[in-house]
C-alpha cells in the first residue's frame, strides 16, 4: 500500500465541497491499495460547444486524482504536493455519459510525484491519458 493515511470516500467528498470537483461533478468512487478511481459527467458542465468532452476537463479530471493521491502519500501535514507538469494525450471523444479515471503511481518519491492516469468511457474505451507530476513542498 502505497498511503501514508487510507483516504475514505466521505473525506474526499467533503473536501471537494464548494470546488471546481464539485461543479464539474467529479466523484471519487473507489480506493485501492495503490489507486484511485473517480468518474465525472459528460454534460453541459464538461462539454465544448460542438458537445463533446472538453479536453481541460480531462485534464482537470487527471490533475485532481493525481494531486489527491499525493496528497494521501505525504509522510507530514506540514507538506503539500503542487502539480508541476501535466500532459494529456486525447485519445477519443466523449459526448455523454460518464467518464472514469484511474490514478497509479509511476514513482512516489520524497520531492517528487509522477502519476498515470487512463480516462475511459462507459464503454471502456480509452478517452484521455495523462502523466501528471507532483512537487512535495512546505506548507506556508
Amino acid at each position: 500500500m502505497i498511503w501514508t493515511k487510507k483516504p475514505d470516500l466521505e473525506s474526499l467528498k467533503k473536501a471537494s465541497a464548494n470546488t471546481m470537483v464539485d461543479h464539474l461533478g467529479i466523484e471519487f468512487t473507489e480506493i485501492g491499495d495503490d489507486y484511485l478511481i473517480a468518474k465525472m459527467p459528460v454534460d453541459h458542465r464538461t462539454k465544448q460547444p460542438a458537445g463533446l468532452l472538453h479536453g481541460g476537463a480531462s485534464v482537470t479530471l487527471a490533475e485532481t486524482m493525481g494531486s489527491i493521491a499525493s496528497v494521501f502519500c505525504l509522510p507530514t501535514q506540514n507538506k503539500m504536493p503542487v502539480g508541476i507538469e501535466i500532459n494529456a494525450n486525447h485519445l477519443k471523444s466523449a459526448t455523454s455519459g460518464f467518464v472514469w479515471g484511474k490514478v497509479t503511481p509511476i514513482r512516489v518519491g520524497q520531492s517528487l510525484h509522477v502519476w498515470n492516469i487512463e480516462i475511459h468511457n462507459d464503454k471502456k474505451e480509452t478517452v484521455c491519458v495523462s502523466r501528471l507530476t507532483v512537487m512535495i513542498v512546505d506548507r506556508k
